[in-house]
């Protein structure tokens, strides 16, 4: 059975953040906890291939889901939101994109939302780079609430399995990652070759 595009964009992607955004160090996260191991995410999306590859697999995650738009929480989501953008246009279908600033701006229209508008009961998928607790995502959840925009499902790089998941569970909003923090652990002690 031949490897689907897909399986190829998750392996040479994993390969990437492998190589160049993951760290055997005591390190203290956002969440404020230590951990012996940190995956600098920003280090991939910020490259052209690696931006490509995410952008790319989001894209196919949320294939047939009616959504408004995609976006997330600065500054996680802003490299993924601009290649989502090019990359839908590019297929012919293209989806508007927003970021959400960590505080709304305080001059001009002060809007903590960024991007074209999202109709008032607009769902939309929520993006990250990688997910620790969760919290960046249930601000985000809170801030749309107040637009009334709902939150269809949640999307990260890479969970890092600390309680994202059961965190946004309590709002009613699956987390889909296209790798878990375990891929990386495994495969730096093991050494094996990945499988998704």
């Amino acid at each position: 059975m031949p490897v689907s595009t897909m399986q190829q964009d998750k392996e040479r992607l994993f390969q990437i953040l492998l190589k160049d955004a993951f760290f055997r160090e005591k390190i203290i996260l956002s969440s404020g906890q230590e951990s012996d191991y940190y995956i600098d995410a920003r280090r991939v999306t910020l490259s052209p291939e690696g931006v490509y590859l995410s952008g790319k697999i989001i894209l196919e995650m949320v294939k047939g889901d009616k959504v408004a738009a995609i976006g997330g929480p600065t500054l996680g989501a802003d490299p993924l939101v601009g290649a989502i953008g090019v990359l839908s246009f590019q297929t012919g279908k293209p989806i508007n994109t927003f970021i959400i600033r960590k505080a709304p701006k305080p001059h001009g229209k002060q809007q903590q939302i960024e991007g074209p508008l999202i109709p008032e009961g607009g769902k939309v998928v929520l993006i990250d780079d990688v997910a620790t607790t969760g919290k960046a995502f249930v601000e985000s959840i809170d801030v749309l609430k107040k637009y009334h925009i709902s939150v269809h499902k949640a999307i990260c790089l890479v969970d890092r399995q600390q309680g994202a998941q059961e965190a946004l569970a309590k709002y009613n909003c699956p987390l889909a990652a296209i790798f878990k923090a375990a891929e990386f652990l495994n495969f730096k002690t093991q050494n094996v070759k990945f499988k998704s």
